[in-house]
């Protein structure tokens, strides 16, 4: 087994741990959810349904962002761009694809600034640090640019089919 198909496995498990991941933030924020109906239709809310559905739900959306651009299922509208010839295309891409490197180490900066600003604070009626509200940005825009990063190393050419074609009969 040669180091190429070694590290696409290691992204296979990768990609599949992250899916499995998001299924269970996702049966846990649906369980959060529903055990507020129901204990709110019992005329006792609990108190923590709301805040522990804010956090799962900042998981689950970070963690759905990795998952969309790890298999490039981002809307992306190449219209004028593919009106280039492919030398022009070739330098546009690397342009978009340093840009999201850029805006992803940004996002990851200002997250890691958030982390600090709020490791004191205390949620309200979870007692977990504020922090784990703006954990998930920094692997999610870390994993956009790196993922980024390679799409410009690697991916630089014209795609032979568009990324999402609808066809109507």
């Amino acid at each position: 087994m040669g180091k190429g198909s070694r590290g696409l496995i290691v992204l296979r498990l990768f990609d599949l741990a992250l899916r499995a991941f998001a299924c269970v933030l996702l049966v846990s924020l649906l369980g959060c959810v529903m055990w507020g109906v129901v204990t709110r239709a019992w005329g006792n809310p609990s108190i923590y349904t709301d805040e522990g559905t804010r956090f799962l739900m900042a998981w689950l959306a970070a963690t759905g962002w990795m998952i969309a651009g790890r298999s490039r299922a981002h809307v992306r509208i190449r219209f004028f761009q593919n009106l280039l010839p492919a030398g022009l295309w070739e330098a546009a891409e690397l342009v978009i694809q340093l840009a999201i490197v850029a805006f992803g180490l940004s996002i990851a900066g200002f997250a890691i600034v958030m982390f600090h600003n709020n490791l004191g604070l205390e949620a309200t009626s979870l007692p977990i640090s504020m922090v784990w509200l703006y954990m998930p940005l920094i692997p999610a825009a870390l994993l956009m640019a790196v993922q980024a990063a390679a799409d410009a190393v690697w991916r630089r050419k014209r795609p032979t089919e568009p990324d999402f074609v609808v066809k109507y009969k």
